[in-house]
């Protein structure tokens, strides 16, 4: 009995945040594992072209772009990690702590099927959804291999040290047009890792607003591959 809950509480986190996959280019079993995290009223439809972009430079790579765990009211295919209301840092800081909990699981999971390690995870996070893969992936017990947030920002700062359990390599790219999640966030992520020992790389895009383009897709690409093959 107790073996079938767990079994049931595993689907239901699989169901809840599934999303689109690609599986290895080299169509034999998977050597790493990348999971793409959408954005604010996105979907895992739109991230997954991000891994199309990848998967070239990664054939014997999985890729998952799971949908966040509730959709805007009255909009169809749009998610959302938590609701935004205020926009305030407060706000921001209690929607990623309850939404962690879900992505966690589900990255575990996700390992065990492919049976990956978590040291073959990459977590690619855009906006809302880099928030929620920073706050998740320094936080995991295992250490991922490596983060890539776009055009996002680091939340709760000030609780990071006393929190993260692993320092994983990050990589942040952002567009200095950006005006969503202003710009300035990236230097403030940047200088909150660096001190609390995480290896930050970051990406400028200049002229880019809240998007990736190809400067941007070419630094994933090689920031993936350094740490994964």
């Amino acid at each position: 009995m107790e073996r079938r809950e767990c079994a049931t509480e595993s689907e239901r986190i699989t169901e809840l945040l599934d999303g689109p996959r690609l599986a290895p280019l080299t169509g034999s079993k998977a050597d790493a594992l990348v999971v793409l995290v959408h954005g604010y009223g996105s979907n895992g439809d739109d991230l997954i072209s991000l891994a199309r972009a990848i998967q070239q430079a990664l054939p014997a790579a999985a890729f998952v772009a799971p949908n966040a765990p509730s959709q805007l009211p009255q909009m169809a295919a749009a998610y959302q990690w938590w609701p935004i209301e205020t926009f305030s840092m407060a706000e921001r800081a209690h929607g990623a702590a309850a939404a962690a909990p879900g992505l966690d699981a589900f990255l575990t999971l996700e390992l065990e099927k492919a049976e990956v390690t978590s040291d073959r995870l990459l977590l690619v996070g855009f906006s809302q959804g880099t928030m929620m893969a920073l706050h998740v992936g320094l936080r995991r017990a295992q250490p991922v291999a490596g983060i890539v947030g776009i055009s996002g920002m680091l939340v709760a700062p000030e609780l990071l040290e006393e929190e993260m359990r692993t320092r994983p390599p990050v990589l942040l790219i952002h567009g200095t047009e950006d005006d969503v999640v202003p710009f300035r966030s990236m230097d403030l992520a940047e200088r909150t890792l660096s001190a609390a020992g995480v290896e930050v790389a970051t990406h400028v895009s200049e002229g880019v607003g809240h998007g990736v383009e190809h400067d941007g897709l070419v630094a994933t690409v090689n920031f993936a591959r350094r740490i994964l093959l």
